[in-house]
């Protein structure tokens, strides 16, 4: 008489981008007799985010390819042990009187089980990072947005965190500063010829939020301004410029040339979903999703989240997204055998800014808070935008 196998159990990830860590530790780590492992994305290709900002000011490095920025999910799993299914998730349904596992809801209306759930769906961007899901979509859209800088010669950017920090080199990079022998009773300004003037106004006293040291936030705005990029700091303008305008005055009153203003903020966490399906007490009052330390949340042991969505002390980056991938892909490998979990302890801040290909600076805190130069920057980030690990974790 043959023994009747248990059914296969269903591991789901959704989120292509750092989800995707996740889903190629998973890949290697799981038995295909005993797990289906399906990874969800938006998106048919991971775009790599780092490399956001100068893909849509230019064609700089062509990073709108799947030889570059772009990777698809096709050697994403170690031996094939993966499926990847494309698809926006609108909601999580969990069966009334069962503890554990449940059912994601696509747009499309197609219901996908899941034993353990892993939500790594980022966060949603707006202004020149709006990139939409389509491939015809974004291909239209960055073509778009690269001819609106290409057009505009006077650029307002709205904000003062990195996202402005970064597009202010890419656009300085494309169109850079020309110095002219000043004589000597003349202003920096005089002396400074560039294809496109670039202005950041922030409504703080200084650029970026006070985790980091004074002495980094004053290095940023001194390496922006040599390279001829205009600060104005504790004011802030309309966001819409009249018809014909070259210029707009700020609310202090000072006037700036300009003919495209870009916010640089608005960023919020994609979660509208998890309200929605699980209850607005799964999130916090920022919108992120409450979680245990383990990356569980708090009332459902079986849905991990992870990344830009959680609510955690520490500042949305990259390479925290990377390592709590780390610790979730161990997490369900334990929860699924029964065994303790491993608890995140939060990480020391590091922030890399770029200045274009060749400049920015970067800051570790650790110690007093270390500072590294354009050097550093530039061998570890500036050049090629971390494109060659990007590949690589998608396994190409």
């Amino acid at each position: 008489m043959s023994q009747e196998l248990p059914a296969k159990r269903n591991i789901v990830v959704v989120g292509g981008n750092f989800g995707a860590h996740v889903a190629r530790s998973l890949s290697r780590s799981l038995d295909r007799t005993l797990y289906n492992l399906i990874l969800i994305n938006a998106r048919p290709y991971r775009l790599h985010l780092i490399a956001a900002a100068r893909m849509v000011v230019s064609d700089l490095d062509n990073l709108d390819t799947e030889d570059t920025g772009f990777a698809r999910y096709d050697k994403l799993f170690y031996n094939g042990n993966g499926t990847f299914v494309c698809g926006t998730v609108t909601g999580i349904e969990k069966e009334e009187g069962k503890k554990e596992g449940g059912r994601v809801v696509l747009e499309s209306g197609e219901k996908i089980d899941f034993s353990v759930l892993v939500l790594a769906t980022g966060c949603i961007w707006g202004g020149p990072l709006a990139i939409p899901n389509g491939p015809e979509d974004v291909t239209r859209f960055i073509q778009g947005t690269r001819q609106m800088f290409e057009d505009a010669q006077n650029i307002v950017l709205v904000g003062a965190g990195p996202a402005a920090i970064e597009f202010a080199g890419e656009i300085n990079e494309v169109w850079p500063v020309c110095c002219i022998s000043p004589s000597l009773d003349q202003s920096i300004e005089s002396y400074l010829v560039q294809d496109k003037g670039v202005t950041i106004v922030h409504r703080g006293s200084q650029l970026l939020t006070d985790i980091y040291t004074d002495k980094f936030r004053v290095g940023i705005l001194r390496d922006l301004e040599a390279r001829g990029v205009r600060v104005i700091l504790n004011d802030t303008v309309d966001l819409e410029i009249p018809s014909a305008a070259t210029s707009v005055v700020t609310h202090k009153g000072q006037e700036i040339n300009a003919d495209l203003i870009l916010p640089m903020w608005g960023t919020r966490p994609n979660t509208a979903y998890i309200a929605s399906s699980l209850g607005a007490d799964t999130l916090a009052e920022n919108g992120c999703v409450k979680i245990r330390p383990t990356f569980q949340l708090h009332d459902h042991t079986e849905i991990f989240a992870m990344g830009d969505i959680i609510d955690w002390p520490e500042v949305k980056q990259s390479l925290k997204a990377g390592r709590h991938a780390a610790i979730v892909s161990k997490n369900v490998v334990s929860y699924l055998q029964g065994k303790p979990l491993k608890e995140y302890k939060g990480s020391y801040e590091v922030l890399i800014l770029t200045g274009g290909k060749k400049g920015g600076l970067g800051f570790i805190g650790i110690w007093w808070g270390i500072i590294v130069g354009a050097w550093f920057v530039r061998l570890n980030r500036g050049r090629n935008l971390a494109i060659p690990f990007f590949r690589r974790s998608s396994g190409y």
